[in-house]
């Protein structure tokens, strides 16, 4: 009896057993075959996408048909062209002015003015030119009292007195000693006068003036100019070779560039220049360049001559200047407005193979011209927009394809 329920135990394990293979069996290869079907869903379409791409860059009917597309450009109207202000130019290979900016000062030409001073400590009686009057010369300028001039005129009456009276007596009647002397005390006091800086028209009134007025000079312009200075009032004493007034003629003037000192130009006398004064050009030349260095600064001058055209340009001023150097050889150059940057960062122009028709090139750029770049990558003779290159790249644009053709 036992043994057959040792019999019959047996054969239940068996049983479970197998039945338990079995089952694992089924889910393992259920779970197989879910895991191989996820993974052939997830590479069908990765597949596809791969396909895809290849078929877009490999077929040779879509690429042909892009490439003819950016090849192609865009085609502007004439009354579009108008209307946008677009300007065509041909450029050629030739010699451009590089320019290197420095900040200026104008100045009175130093040679071409002129200080009125006294001579001798005077008082102002009356001023007779204001600041920023144009003045000519021989004009008068200001009329002051001096006690040495007071005495100096009187001085010069009795010389001329004698003087004159020594000449009608002759050398037959007083003797050459006395002659000699009384000559050369006469012109003695009138160099005097001179010195003081009376005209010779005004010693000669000497003589007809009344005594209230003695001591009393004038100060005439000795040149032609624009006062640019006259800081005094009337009844203020002046010391000898004190400035009255300043004068300076301002169709010719100075303008003083500061330049690093650790910047070499390799100017010379006559090397031009551009000053520029809130956008108004005036063409200039180099004329004298100094050769120490300022302490302070650490700038030295470079002083330059410009004509006053229109009289715009006043001492004090502070104006751009912009020396010219001539390229060394022959360069094409384009204007800075032509250039148009890619969306890769690249520089491009655009060009007109035909009337009307306008396509994107890509350039490099080179060293600057004023308002000009050198470029590389356009032939001598291509026409170039010049102006309104932007409106050509966004009518481009409209066209659905990048105007630069990347």
């Amino acid at each position: 009896m036992n043994n057959i329920f040792q019999i019959t135990g047996i054969a239940l394990v068996i049983i479970f057993a197998v039945f338990s293979i079995n089952t694992t069996s089924a889910s393992d290869s259920q779970h197989n075959t879910s895991h191989d079907e996820h993974l052939h869903d997830v590479a069908k379409p990765i597949k596809a996408v791969g396909h895809d791409h290849a078929d877009k860059g490999n077929n040779p009917e879509k690429r042909s048909a892009a490439q003819e597309e950016h090849e192609q450009g865009v085609s502007l109207s004439q009354e579009k062209i108008k209307l946008a202000g677009i300007k065509v130019n041909a450029v050629f290979a030739k010699k451009h002015i590089n320019t290197v900016y420095a900040p200026g000062e104008v100045k009175a030409n130093g040679y071409k003015s002129y200080l009125v001073s006294p001579r001798t400590d005077s008082v102002v009686i009356n001023r007779h030119a204001s600041l920023g009057e144009h003045v000519k010369t021989g004009q008068k300028l200001v009329t002051l009292f001096s006690e040495t001039m007071a005495q100096t005129q009187a001085d010069f009456l009795i010389a001329s007195s004698n003087w004159q009276r020594a000449n009608k007596l002759g050398r037959n009647n007083i003797s050459e000693r006395t002659l000699v002397e009384a000559e050369n005390i006469y012109k003695g006091v009138y160099g005097k006068l001179v010195a003081f800086g009376l005209t010779t028209q005004a010693i000669e009134k000497i003589s007809q003036q009344d005594s209230s007025t003695f001591g009393q000079y004038a100060l005439v312009a000795e040149r032609e100019g624009v006062v640019l200075q006259d800081d005094f009032m009337q009844g203020q004493r002046i010391e000898a070779g004190e400035t009255i007034m300043l004068l300076a003629d301002e169709t010719d003037l100075w303008v003083e560039a500061s330049i690093p000192a650790n910047k070499e130009l390799n100017l010379v006398f006559g090397s031009p220049a551009l000053i520029d004064l809130n956008g108004v050009k005036y063409q200039a030349k180099v004329i004298q360049e100094a050769h120490t260095i300022d302490p302070i600064t650490r700038t030295r001058t470079v002083r330059l001559s410009v004509t006053n055209n229109g009289h715009k340009l006043h001492s004090g001023m502070f104006v751009k200047v912009y020396f010219q150097f001539e390229s060394s050889s022959d360069v094409i150059a384009v204007p800075e407005e032509a250039l148009i940057r890619s969306s890769d960062g690249d520089w491009t122009v655009f060009i007109e193979e035909q009337p009307n028709k306008f396509k994107a090139i890509e350039v490099t750029t080179g060293q600057a011209f004023s308002e000009y770049r050198q470029v590389f990558g356009v032939e001598s003779g291509m026409k170039v927009v010049t102006r309104g290159a932007f409106f050509v790249a966004s009518e481009i644009a409209k066209g659905g394809f990048d105007p630069h053709n990347h």
